[in-house]
């Protein structure tokens, strides 16, 4: 290894030390994420801070706790704007959910309940171009969200298992926050009215979720259903559906227990 080499190295394990994001220095520095985490574990076991390797959480194949609340939010924000891909070569997962910067708070709360789901694994933010990738690598995704599979969700059937159906069940406002969250919004319409010559302008707030997919939009409006929410449906531009939560008891009761994105 010649000396430019060790002094990247260098200057990549200073920085790692100070607690730069492994991305962030790999991309500073010019170089292979991969080599900036085997530098990172190299640094670390010379200084005896690596911990033994834990097993990924799974409540199917170990029998372990589930996170029910945490689960139910992070299962909306698979359906709604998440995508699941195997690492080639590799026996393991990666589940990403795009963020848009201007909502740092919503970021924040995916990576939490990505931590909450999966204790034992380290979820990462990958920057890209006003946004970033969080994403959370673990062999047993498969098994969290088995709706996985080949082409794009709304090409295939979704459908929740009897187990994941209990969950939301028990946690409905927490499936429809991630839903909301991710593929969804929360405007303000107004308009203005004249009486007795004064002009006064009212503000009506509702909430919209679209998608393509007939079948996330059926576990959409069934929550709503279940939890007393009204709501009407329309097409699309893009071909998909528009669900719309407009009266002022409804918008209510999302304000309470979802509320916009921060």
């Amino acid at each position: 290894m010649g000396d430019v080499t060790r002094s990247v190295r260098e200057q990549a394990v200073l920085l790692l030390r100070d607690g730069a994001p492994n991305a962030d220095v790999a991309r500073r520095l010019g170089v292979p994420t991969g080599t900036v985490s085997w530098w990172k574990y190299q640094d670390r076991a010379k200084r005896g801070e690596n911990p033994g390797r834990k097993r990924s959480t799974c409540p199917d194949c170990h029998g372990d706790d589930l996170n029910a609340p945490a689960y139910s939010h992070l299962l909306g924000l698979y359906l709604g704007d998440g995508h699941i891909l195997r690492v080639k070569l590799r026996n393991y997962y990666q589940l990403t959910v795009t963020c848009d910067d201007k909502w740092p708070g919503h970021m924040d709360s995916v990576e939490q309940a990505m931590r909450d789901v999966l204790p034992t694994n380290s979820p990462c933010r990958v920057r890209r171009t006003g946004c970033h990738d969080v994403k959370v690598y673990s062999q047993h995704l498969p098994c969290l969200f088995p709706q996985h599979g080949p082409g794009k969700k709304h090409e295939r059937l979704i459908a929740l298992e009897p187990w994941q159906q209990a969950v939301v069940d028990a946690h409905p406002w927490e499936l429809l926050r991630g839903l909301l969250h991710s593929d969804g919004c929360r405007i303000v319409n107004w308009t203005t009215r004249t009486t007795n010559g004064t002009t006064k302008r009212y503000e009506y707030p509702r909430y919209f979720f679209t998608n393509r997919s007939t079948d996330i939009i059926g576990i959409f409006t069934r929550t709503l259903d279940a939890v007393g929410v009204h709501w009407k449906a329309a097409r699309h531009s893009s071909g998909g559906t528009n669900v719309s939560v407009a009266r002022r008891p409804d918008v209510a009761l999302l304000d309470r227990y979802v509320g916009p994105k921060s």
